[in-house]
């Protein structure tokens, strides 16, 4: 979900960069996202990727939470 999130702010920031982030047809005036908030987006979106990549390879949570489970038994 990350990585397609990523890929879909990486589209619109290069929308953007390349002229279409404001246009009028007529009286109408089309305004797209704001590059700052991409591009804010877009690195919040990539430490989060980076961080679940390191856990996938280490093995620790990146939350660094651990969780135990309990059974119960009556013998």
């Amino acid at each position: 979900m990350v990585k397609d999130r990523l890929s879909k702010y990486y589209e619109a920031e290069t929308a953007i960069l390349t002229g279409a982030q404001e246009y009028r047809i007529g009286s109408r005036n089309l305004r797209r996202g704001d590059l700052k908030l991409i591009k804010d987006e877009i690195e919040k979106l990539q430490d989060r990727k980076n961080e679940l990549e390191n856990a996938l390879t280490t093995g620790e949570s990146p939350s660094k939470r651990k969780a135990f489970r309990v059974i119960y038994r009556d013998l």
